[in-house]
């Protein structure tokens, strides 16, 4: 298979600036670490895709010997769809934490902050508690009154 390098260093570089971005606190840039992750791989499957060639759909095209996949090309449009539709909802949650935070970066859990600073034998001591103080049967969405039915 002839690869090209241009195309692959930049399939490379947009999934390398989209994870950098993506691990970033900033919603808006994890957004755009989403979409640019989302682009790398919509170009990778194209790529990969094979050589072009005549349109699935005619018989008789051009003069090219092959049939361009036409897979690939509905995994793309496939893509393209879910990728839009996971920024339509980072964007509704960028958009609810700036209403209710007035910041667009998320911030640290207080909770998990406080049982990462606790030690191995406070934090088994802690899920016992929590295990022994549940009881099973205060889990059950029905509550059994005992009379028959």
């Amino acid at each position: 298979m002839n690869a090209h390098l241009f195309s692959l260093l930049t399939i490379g570089v947009l999934v390398a600036a989209g994870v950098y971005l993506l691990l970033e606190r900033q919603l808006t840039r994890m957004l755009l670490g989403l979409l640019m992750i989302g682009n790398a791989v919509n170009l990778l499957i194209v790529h990969v895709s094979g050589p072009p060639g005549n349109p699935p759909v005619q018989e008789s095209s051009s003069g090219k010997d092959t049939v361009a996949d036409p897979l690939a090309q509905a995994m793309v449009l496939t893509a393209i769809v879910i990728t839009m539709g996971v920024a339509a909802f980072v964007l509704a949650l960028a958009y609810r934490s700036y209403r209710l935070t007035t910041a667009d970066v998320v911030g640290d859990d207080p909770e998990a902050t406080r049982v990462s600073q606790l030690s191995d034998e406070e934090a088994i001591a802690a899920e016992r508690d929590v295990d022994d103080a549940v009881d099973p049967h205060e889990l059950d969405a029905v509550v059994d009154s005992g009379e028959p039915s």
